[in-house]
């Protein structure tokens, strides 16, 4: 009895740290980056990094030095970039990683790894505005105000594959939209969930909060060393997760590896797309629009779907 007990708990650990949590969510999250930069440079007529250079910029980043500038709270300078990728690692226990069931689960943790997702953005916002400097202060206040902007419309297109399947639960949803193209039936949902993803990363032409030709590195402008690789760490984490979650609500599922990856990689394709297609767009652009019509457009198909519902009933 206290043999499988003991084996219980190593297997447990190894799939927090190792696979599929932890560590491979980390890789995969550096791979998926240099995916991104990589193709959207080919986009761009340039050749872009190397495979291995998100993972050569993040050690070199561990190895450097942080400063702490003068005036700011030291705790919370260097502790809201462990709360940031704290919260994406938690948010990754709920989500089926690889075509595998979530390592945990509970009915009502879609809601819990949502705004476990909103960590990051949040702990961005308490970052910039922890310092002195007018450029993370700026910044600061554009990551929030997109908070406020995009965080209902995420929810509500996450939500709606939930309404569907008659749970909150990631496990059952993921279930349920197994072999259904949900995409073909809710079609602004999905692409308010991608638009929202965007803005949540802060990619462009979502990215007026870490405007370089404006603001610098917006709220990271004063951050370096261990606090700038654990926010690119966590932006790694969020991107993966919120794919993950789109391509198993709207995709038909991630049922196996393959799938997992054949799928999510789409998604990032179109999200590099995007980015190169569109130039940035001012905050009052991506803050009032969105709010405005990502929220209503998503509230009538809501209501289509509840039509839907009571007339086949």
């Amino acid at each position: 009895m206290e043999s499988n007990t003991i084996k219980d708990i190593l297997a447990s650990c190894l799939s927090l740290l190792l696979f599929p949590g932890g560590l491979f969510v980390l890789l995969t999250g550096l791979f998926y980056e240099w995916v991104d930069r990589k193709f959207l440079a080919q986009l761009q007529n340039r050749i872009g990094p190397r495979w291995f250079q998100p993972v050569a910029d993040v050690i070199k980043l561990l190895a450097k030095e942080e400063v702490v500038p003068e005036g700011v709270d030291a705790r919370l300078f260097i502790g809201l970039p462990i709360f940031a990728l704290a919260g994406g690692l938690t948010a990754a226990l709920y989500v089926p990683f690889a075509g595998l069931s979530p390592i945990t689960s509970f009915p009502g943790d879609l809601i819990v790894t949502i705004y476990l997702l909103s960590m990051l953005t949040l702990c961005l916002g308490l970052a910039g505005a922890n310092t002195l400097d007018r450029f993370s202060l700026v910044g600061a206040t554009r990551t929030l105000t997109q908070l406020f902007s995009y965080e209902a419309p995420f929810l509500l297109a996450l939500l709606g594959p939930a309404f569907a399947a008659g749970s909150w639960e990631i496990r059952e949803i993921a279930s349920f939209a197994e072999g259904r193209w949900l995409l073909f039936t809710q079609p602004i949902g999905f692409l308010v969930a991608i638009i929202g993803l965007m803005g949540k990363l802060e990619l462009p032409p979502l990215d007026a909060p870490e405007a370089e030709t404006e603001i610098v590195a917006g709220a990271l402008t004063e951050y370096s060393g261990r606090g700038l690789a654990l926010f690119r760490l966590s932006k790694g984490v969020t991107l993966i997760i919120g794919l993950t979650l789109i391509a198993s609500f709207y995709l038909a599922g991630v049922a196996n590896p393959y799938l997992f990856f054949i799928k999510t990689l789409a998604l990032l394709l179109i999200l590099v797309v995007l980015q190169a297609l569109f130039a940035r767009l001012r905050i009052d652009q991506s803050v009032g629009l969105w709010w405005r019509y990502g929220t209503i457009l998503v509230l009538i198909q809501w209501l289509g779907m509840i039509i839907w519902r009571g007339v086949t009933v």
